[in-house]
Parts: C-alpha cells; sequence; structure tokens
C-alpha cells in the first residue's frame, strides 16, 4: 500500500524546489505508515498537514522561531481521525506565522510570481501541485477558503465547533475551525464522510442565493462574470441579505484581536521574535474592552440566528470566494475580507474551483450553507461544480 506515497514523493521531489510547499517530509514514517495503515476508505491516501496541526512524533512549529523544535506528542483529532479511515500524513507543509498574515515562502504552482494565498498555503498548493490528493488547513478569517481559490482546488471549512480543535495552534476559539483541501468536491465529500460519516446528498434541484460581495470588496471583472454565469446557469435567487456583512466584518476583526490577544499573549512577551503583522493584532487585542468584544459577539449572534432562518430556505448562498485571481507577489497574501462574515457566523464553507482569469489563473467560488446541513451544502457544491465546468 505504499505506491500512493512513493508517487507523491516522486512528486514532492520534482516540484518542491520551486513550489516550497513543505516544511516537513516524513518519508520514512509515511513509509511505514502506509504498511500498517487500517482498510478504511482512504487506505494509502497521503496527505499534507498544515505545520499549526499535530502529528505524533513530528515538529508543529507554526511558522514561528518561538515554536522551533517542539515536538507533538499525539496526533491532533483530525489527524488521528483520518489515520482511522486509512490516510497516511506525508509531512508538515507551510503556513503564515501563527496562521496570520506574514506570508511563508510557498510560491502559487499556476504561476511562481503570484501568491498562494494564506495562512494553509502550503496545503493549498501542494495540492494543487498534484503532490498530494488531499491536505489539512484551517480558517479564522479566510485561512483556507482564500488559497483554494487563488490555488485552484476545492476546499472546506467545517462549522465552528463541529470538529475538534484540539492538536491545533489557534488564535480565536469562537472563530477557529479545521477544514480540507482536495482536487474536486466529489473528492471533498468523500473525505469529509471519512471524518465524520455525512453524505453529500443530491437533491433534484439546488436553491442558491446569489451573493456578489462588491459591498466588502472590488471585484475583479472575471470574478464578477463568474460569479453571475454560475447564478445564472442555476437560477440562483438573487434577493438581498437580511443582515449587514459590512458590520460582520467589523465585528469579526474585533473578536479576532481580542482572543488573539489572548490566546498567544506568552509568545506576545517576545515582540522581536513576531512580525509586524502580529505584533499590531495583538496590541490591537489588548486594547480592546470587554464591552467591545462582547458587542462583537452580541452581533454576530443575532445575525447568526437571521442566517440560520434564511439558510432553511435556500440550500446554500453562492458568492466569490476571493475579490479576484492571487496578487503578483509574494511579501502578502491578499485579502480575507470575503470570508470574515461566514467566519463570524460559524458557518460550513465549500470552496468550487474551476473558473479562470483571461490569464489562466484560477477563480474559486465559495458556496455557505446551514451547520445542520452540510450533507445538502456539498450536494449543492456539486451542482456548483457542474454548472462551472
Amino acid at each position: 500500500m505504499t505506491a500512493a506515497v512513493e508517487e507523491a514523493l516522486r512528486r514532492l521531489e520534482q516540484t518542491e524546489p520551486e513550489l516550497r510547499a513543505w516544511v516537513r517530509v516524513d518519508a520514512e514514517g509515511a513509509r511505514a505508515a502506509a504498511l500498517s495503515a487500517p482498510d478504511g476508505p482512504l487506505r494509502g491516501m497521503p496527505f499534507g498537514v498544515k505545520d499549526i496541526i499535530d502529528v505524533a512524533g513530528l515538529p508543529t512549529e507554526c511558522g514561528s522561531v518561538l515554536r522551533r523544535g517542539r515536538i507533538a506528542g499525539s496526533d491532533a483529532w483530525l489527524v488521528d481521525r483520518l489515520r482511522r479511515a486509512g490516510a497516511v500524513p506525508l509531512g508538515k507543509t507551510v503556513t503564515t506565522e501563527f496562521a496570520y498574515f506574514q506570508p511563508g515562502p510557498t510560491r502559487n504552482p499556476h504561476n511562481s510570481a503570484h501568491t498562494p494565498g494564506g495562512s494553509s498555503s502550503g496545503s493549498a498548493a501542494a495540492v494543487a501541485a498534484g503532490v498530494v490528493p488531499l491536505a489539512l488547513g484551517s480558517q479564522t478569517a479566510g485561512s483556507l477558503t482564500r488559497p483554494a481559490s487563488f490555488c485552484g482546488v476545492a476546499g472546506y471549512v467545517a462549522p465552528v465547533g463541529a470538529w475538534s480543535t484540539g492538536g491545533i495552534t489557534g488564535l480565536s476559539p469562537s472563530l477557529d475551525a479545521p477544514g480540507l483541501l482536495t482536487t474536486g468536491v466529489a473528492e471533498l465529500a468523500a473525505a469529509i464522510e471519512a471524518v465524520d460519516g455525512t453524505k453529500a446528498e443530491v437533491p433534484s434541484s439546488v436553491r442558491l442565493l446569489e451573493w456578489q460581495g462588491t459591498e466588502l470588496a472590488e471585484l475583479d471583472p472575471a470574478m464578477l462574470d463568474a460569479v453571475h454565469r454560475t447564478a445564472r446557469a442555476l437560477h440562483a435567487d438573487t434577493e438581498q441579505l437580511p443582515f449587514s456583512t459590512s458590520e460582520l466584518v467589523d465585528a469579526h476583526a474585533i473578536v479576532m484581536a481580542y482572543e488573539a490577544a489572548r490566546e498567544l499573549a506568552a509568545e506576545a512577551e517576545h515582540p522581536e521574535s513576531l512580525s509586524g503583522h502580529l505584533n499590531e493584532l495583538l496590541d490591537r487585542g489588548r486594547g480592546t474592552t470587554d464591552e467591545t468584544y462582547a458587542a462583537a459577539l452580541a452581533t454576530a449572534r443575532t445575525a447568526r440566528a437571521t442566517a440560520l432562518d434564511l439558510l432553511t430556505r435556500v440550500d446554500a448562498i453562492l458568492g466569490p470566494a476571493a475579490p479576484g485571481p492571487a496578487p503578483q507577489g509574494l511579501a502578502a497574501t491578499g485579502t480575507p475580507v470575503l470570508s470574515r462574515p461566514w467566519q463570524l457566523l460559524g458557518l460550513p464553507v465549500v470552496t468550487v474551483p474551476g473558473h479562470r482569469d483571461p490569464h489562466g489563473m484560477p477563480l474559486g467560488l465559495q458556496v455557505i450553507g446551514h451547520p445542520d446541513r452540510v450533507g445538502r451544502l456539498l450536494g449543492a457544491a456539486r451542482a456548483v461544480e457542474a454548472a462551472v465546468r
């Protein structure tokens, strides 16, 4: 059962000099794990693990010198679930510093002069480059949806609280969620079923609500066209959302900063070892009052109730996963603004690949669903993927 692992290692050797998606490859450990893998639905499948997620015996360094050489004593919950399904961790993939904005060295597989996004940059790039068919990521703002869009792969962000974050170094307990990256929606559905038993539903018809996101960001014309064409093909509704996404973006930023300042309080004692991006976030969080934080959480609760009611009347909300294709340059990872509202509300999101801009760069769409109806969300995502093709 080592054939898939050996192929992944060959592909990694070919791509890694330019891609730079991996911080550590455990070739011998993967070979041994493949030989002893249980006979589950993912038996022998190699997968990458974002380097904020623990794999027993390997370092979890979080893209920071402050965690260098820190060895995990056990697997994270999600790694353990995939092992039980027969999958094999190949190694650790690049993350931005503590899954925030400071980029790592990873390049976009479609054009190495462009960012792969962040913070699940290495995982998205490794799947897009064909090294592994599955990789683990996480999302606190747009850390999985954005790189999935930029790299042209499928992504899944679990509802906040649905999958354990045990063994994952987080930023914000109210916002952190694990997730998966794969080549397409069918592969994503198979991996989700292996993790928690959820089966994709295939409804006779899909009712979607189109959301353009233009109140939050100026969309690239190619992205706006991709959303419109897909929405028209699926006869999506065009009614206005019954809440303000701009207010949710503001509330998300407050919650993230407040909680990050407390989650990383020990690291904040060493500001010289942190990036300017992260120091600014932690400073802002320390300056946020308890009253401001509580008000942001209240905004989230009210809007979530409204959103859940909406998502009992439609199968999913369809919108852009990012403002456009991956920006040129490696000094930044792009804006997560189009993901912030949905992450604040704790909703599951599937990123659907397939569209391209005139230069051949990927454009992903996001499909947002009800946390208690993930199977139906996956069915809606399959319909979107078919319309894109």
